[in-house]
Order: structure tokens, then C-alpha cells, then sequence
């Protein structure tokens, strides 16, 4: 099985500590986020984990820790924007510190187990196409060498982000605002060796030589590691989400970056009463077991495949 860690949090940035004490102890807790009620407990063993994602923003944290996940195949999702604190407002500078950390990573782990996501893309009249161009032509020219391709994506508007992104002036991107990016981001980045896929998106990008990526991507442990996965797409994905199967171990509303058009949190106040009641020790990555929890076992296997 894959390990997802996490589409719903920052674990490397926030809770990498709490990570490898989980990894020590070879299981951890998550709850269903359709049913908290329900815990799962999720073995973290070589010999049923066959490979680790890491989803982050500032892996700063892990990278003098890195080697202490090294029995596991992993690679990292690093997402990195042009935006400023005024749609990211915890983030340190993308110039002087986290384009430097990403560097960094990959020294330590390779380009290959380092993917670039830009996402989403919004546009307003602060963040103009040629704002994107720009900062995008600039960030793939240092990072040439540091990484192999970039995951872009367009923002989607939920519910619960809109009050946070009222402020922002955001412009709905038409088709030929999108054509235009897509084609600007391929030419930039085949000039520096990168290769350009879209997250989730239904659109048809093959003109410009964009693929439709897979974030939990089997193949890249396959290219890494030599590991040939028998496993099938996620089902509890979008229909235009090619993640192949994974389990996801971390817990909504716990991510400290505040991004405005994140999806993962709804409300500061839980975001504040999570963190305060994050124990590095717990099984769980907030709080602990109450009494009408129902946890059971996950029953986890290899995926392999041995021919």
C-alpha cells in the first residue's frame, strides 16, 4: 500500500516529529473525515508500506531527519507558488528561503523524488498571467537540475474557502486564459528540462505537452525504485484525478500555513484547537481516543507485484 502524508495537512512542515514516532512505533491513527467516529489503525511497516508521499509547503523541518525514512520508498509533493502573504500569509520568502530548501531536498533525495507543484492558479489583478509567466520562467530556471517536472493546476472555488478569498479580487480564468498559461508554462519549462502535468483538470492540454498527472504516481517508484506496484486508481478521487489507491493518515483543519484557497481547513478557531491539542507522542496527529470511538484494524497488504 501507499501512504499519503497528507493532502489534508502539512506533516512535514507541522508534524514530522510526530511522523517518525509513528514510523518507530510501526502503526498510526486517522479518523474517517466522514466519520470521525471511525479510526482506523494503519500499520507503517516495510513489509506493507511499499512506498511514502509527502505533500508539502516548507519541508524544512524533516531535512536533518530525512534519512530516518529511508527504509520506506517516498518522494515529495513541494508545492510552490508566486503568491504572497496576502493569499499565503504563513509562509516564509519563496525567494530567499523556500526555493533555496528545495534545492536543498533535493540534494539530499535526488530530483527524480522532488516534484514542482504550482497550484492552483488564481488570477486577480495583483496575480495577472504575466505574473504567473514570469515567476514561473524564474523559478524553473533555479530549479533546473533540482527537479523533473512540474504539476500545475487551476483553483477551484469551495464553499468553505469563499469568505477567505472574497478579499483577493479573484478573476475566473476563461479557456483562453488557460491556453494561454498552458502554453507559456510548456515552452518555458521544456527550456529547462522539465516536463508539465495538470492535477485534476479536464481539460485537454496534449497540444501543448501536458499530461494529465498522477500525484500518487505509481511510476515514479517504479523509475526511483524499481518497484512495479499492482494497484488500481483511487476511486475516492474526482473522476479526473489519476492518483492511483492510497491512505491518506492526516486530519483536516491542522495546517498552519492559513493559505486563503486552501480546501483542507474551514475554520482558524478548530485549525488553533487541533494544533493545541497535537501530542507528538499520540497515535493520533490531534487528541486522543474518546470513548465512542470505534477503531479498527486496517487490513493492509504488499502491492508488489513479484510476477
Amino acid at each position: 500500500m501507499i501512504i499519503s502524508a497528507s493532502r489534508r495537512t502539512d506533516i512535514p512542515s507541522f508534524y514530522f516529529d510526530w511522523f517518525l514516532n509513528r514510523i518507530r512505533d510501526g502503526y498510526v491513527f486517522a479518523r474517517n473525515p466522514m466519520n470521525p467516529r471511525q479510526v482506523g489503525r494503519v500499520p507503517l511497516k516495510p513489509n506493507v508500506v511499499d512506498g511514502i508521499v509527502l505533500w508539502t509547503k516548507n519541508p524544512s523541518p524533516m531535512l536533518n531527519r530525512i534519512d530516518e525514512i529511508s527504509p520506506f520508498p517516498f518522494y515529495v509533493q513541494y508545492t510552490l507558488n508566486s503568491y504572497q502573504t496576502d493569499v499565503e500569509p504563513n509562509l516564509p520568502s519563496k525567494d530567499d528561503v523556500l526555493i533555496p530548501v528545495l534545492q536543498k531536498l533535493s540534494d539530499i533525495i535526488g530530483a527524480g523524488r522532488v516534484v514542482w507543484r504550482y497550484d492552483p492558479i488564481l488570477l486577480s489583478e495583483k496575480y495577472t498571467i504575466d505574473h504567473h509567466i514570469d515567476f514561473f520562467e524564474t523559478t524553473a530556471r533555479r530549479l533546473r537540475g533540482y527537479t523533473e517536472k512540474c504539476t500545475i493546476s487551476f483553483v477551484d472555488y469551495y464553499r468553505k474557502t469563499a469568505n477567505r478569498v472574497r478579499d483577493l479580487g479573484l478573476i475566473d480564468a476563461t479557456a483562453e486564459d488557460k491556453d494561454i498559461l498552458a502554453k507559456s508554462f510548456s515552452e518555458i519549462a521544456r527550456g529547462y528540462g522539465l516536463a508539465v502535468d495538470t492535477c485534476a483538470e479536464n481539460i485537454d492540454l496534449d497540444k501543448y505537452g501536458i499530461s494529465h498527472a498522477r500525484c500518487i504516481d505509481d511510476r515514479i517508484f517504479e523509475k526511483v525504485y524499481g518497484i512495479k506496484l499492482d494497484v488500481g486508481k483511487d476511486r475516492s478521487q474526482r473522476r479526473e484525478c489519476g492518483c492511483v489507491s492510497s491512505i491518506d493518515i492526516g486530519l483536516y483543519n491542522t495546517c498552519g500555513h492559513g493559505c486563503k484557497y486552501c480546501y483542507a481547513n474551514y475554520s482558524p478557531e478548530i485549525v488553533l484547537r487541533n494544533a493545541q491539542a497535537h501530542d507528538a507522542c499520540s497515535p493520533l496527529l490531534c487528541g486522543g481516543i474518546c470513548e465512542n470511538d470505534v477503531v479498527t484494524d486496517r487490513k493492509m497488504h504488499s502491492q508488489i507485484y513479484r510476477g
